[in-house]
């Protein structure tokens, strides 16, 4: 398994990080895998097995019991683990248990570590931006878990450009910790954040962390042009999953993937997912796995790579339409 720093960092991570949003199914997460602490363990043991080392949760993920799992399955491996876990997200019907205040933050990491069965967390995620809150005091208190050991890096999920770069504007000025990652939504059906946020984090060196790289599953292979499509699976019905997409279209990339996946014996989801590790500022890809055979074609990501030809092919057929101002900047009439 092929290593790279944590953004900025000298923490090196495995390429390759390993999801929980299958773990537990309890509530909203009923349906994403519910894998229980016996099935989860084999799956946190064969990617261990494989080189992995960079583990990513959230408190929010089947309300703890995603934390409890992984951090119960590490057990004496923690101190060879990177652990990344999340905190906004309601977590009781107290007004106070939700969103990014020094009230939530400082309980939520407590009540994290508990779970988690550690005594401190490498990589504290906000899980998206608050408008309630403001900057400042979520910083702040971010700063403090990282000065009482608690923490030792912070990242953010879900931002837009101008959120990022003001929260470590803020940073900056007032010499806290500042945000080293991003973790946000990309794949070849979803490149939106090469728009902005791209450009910041290989400005400010925040190390890109990709969450839905198969796209709810649709770029693993098994959803083709005019095939059945499968049962029980995330997207079996036409429209299902959380935020829609070109199908279409995605067939087109799904015959593409097809065509490189098969010059380097691989397959489909592999081909995705390598996608992702050629593109810039990209530190790891989040994979969740449902099962070990699932889990062992997508580690197989990293024994190969993608050549700069194949990647400016899929770059053709998915290549974004320009917005302004970057529309009105490309015709060049302010060289």
């Amino acid at each position: 398994m092929k290593m790279r720093y944590l953004g900025s960092t000298g923490v090196q991570v495995s390429e390759i990080c390993l999801g929980t949003l299958t773990f537990g199914g309890r509530e909203f997460y009923r349906n994403l895998g519910g894998l229980d602490q016996k099935e989860a363990g084999v799956i946190i043991d064969m990617a261990i097995d494989a080189g992995v080392n960079f583990f990513d949760t959230a408190d929010i993920y089947s309300m703890g019991l995603a934390e409890e799992i992984l951090g119960k399955a590490l057990g004496t491996r923690r101190k060879n683990a990177i652990i990344a876990t999340k905190v906004r997200g309601r977590m009781s019907p107290d007004p106070n248990d939700v969103r990014l205040s020094r009230h939530h933050i400082l309980e939520g990491c407590d009540a994290s570590l508990k779970r988690l069965g550690t005594d401190y967390i490498d990589l504290y995620q906000v899980h998206s931006f608050d408008p309630n809150t403001p900057l400042e005091e979520t910083l702040r208190a971010l700063d403090d878990l990282v000065r009482q050991g608690k923490v030792r890096y912070i990242g953010c999920s879900n931002f837009t450009g101008w959120q990022l770069m003001k929260a470590l504007a803020i940073s900056d000025r007032q010499g806290w910790e500042r945000f080293v990652t991003l973790q946000a939504l990309y794949s070849l059906l979803a490149r939106d954040l090469e728009y902005d946020l791209v450009p910041v984090c290989l400005d400010q060196g925040v190390g890109i962390l990709t969450w839905g790289p198969l796209r709810s599953g649709f770029l693993s292979g098994k959803y083709r042009r005019g095939q059945p499509r499968p049962k029980g699976a995330r997207l079996s019905e036409p429209g299902q999953g959380p935020m829609g997409f070109d199908e279409e279209k995605g067939y087109d990339i799904v015959e593409e993937l097809d065509i490189i996946a098969k010059e380097h014996k691989a397959t489909v989801a592999q081909a995705a997912l390598n996608y992702l590790l050629r593109k810039p500022g990209v530190t790891s890809v989040i994979i969740s796995a449902r099962t070990p055979e699932q889990l062992a074609d997508n580690l197989k990501t990293s024994d190969w790579e993608m050549t700069p030809e194949e990647v400016t092919r899929l770059d053709d057929i998915t290549r974004l339409a320009p917005l302004y101002p970057h529309s009105f900047l490309a015709g060049g009439m302010h060289d």
